[in-house]
């Protein structure tokens, strides 16, 4: 089985998938709520729980986490973002190593998407059409909606990390043949 993760500080999205890339489990940690998860170690533990309820029902046989950024872009992420972000990625990859006993593999989001043949139209946002592509193509990915028609915001992340798992399966097949 497969383990794929789209790693944030305040929603990290899951999915486990079989040896024939049925979707096992697939869902969210949403750490928002800053009454419960105070810093990055109080998350990182949380989460730690989890992925260890995970060992205990399923055999994960590789993990395949997003890479963090590695570079500014205009409008997006600020230093200060860019290095929590990498440090809680980090944090999480070494309680993967710990809990699994398996170094996670890293796969870009871009070229996770180009294995699972979705394609970006210019100026459109990635997430909302990989959300829009898994809807149409994969019956086993549900959504929730807000009142006003919108996608739950752990919606995007669930979709990311499907998305991961799905191109760490067309790794794991390419590397057998």
């Amino acid at each position: 089985m497969i383990l794929g993760l789209d790693i944030s500080t305040s929603i990290t999205g899951y999915t486990i998938l079989d040896d024939a890339g049925e979707v096992i489990l697939n869902g969210a940690w949403d750490m928002r709520n800053k009454r419960y998860y105070t810093g990055l170690f109080d998350k990182a533990a949380y989460i730690k729980e989890e992925l260890s309820k995970f060992k205990e029902q399923y055999n994960i046989e590789k993990v395949y986490i997003e890479k963090s950024l590695q570079s500014f872009r205009s409008g997006f992420s600020s230093a200060k973002t860019l290095s929590t972000l990498a440090s809680f990625n980090g944090i999480l990859s070494w309680i993967c190593y710990e809990v699994y006993e398996l170094e996670p593999i890293y796969i870009a989001a871009p070229s996770a998407r180009k294995s699972c043949g979705i394609k970006i139209p210019k100026g459109q946002k990635a997430k909302e059409v990989v959300l829009q592509y898994l809807l149409d193509n994969e019956p086993a990915f549900k959504i929730e909606y807000t009142r006003t028609g919108k996608p739950k915001p752990y919606c995007y992340d669930m979709a990311d990390s499907l998305v991961i798992a799905k191109a760490g399966l067309v790794c794991e097949q390419n590397s057998k043949s």
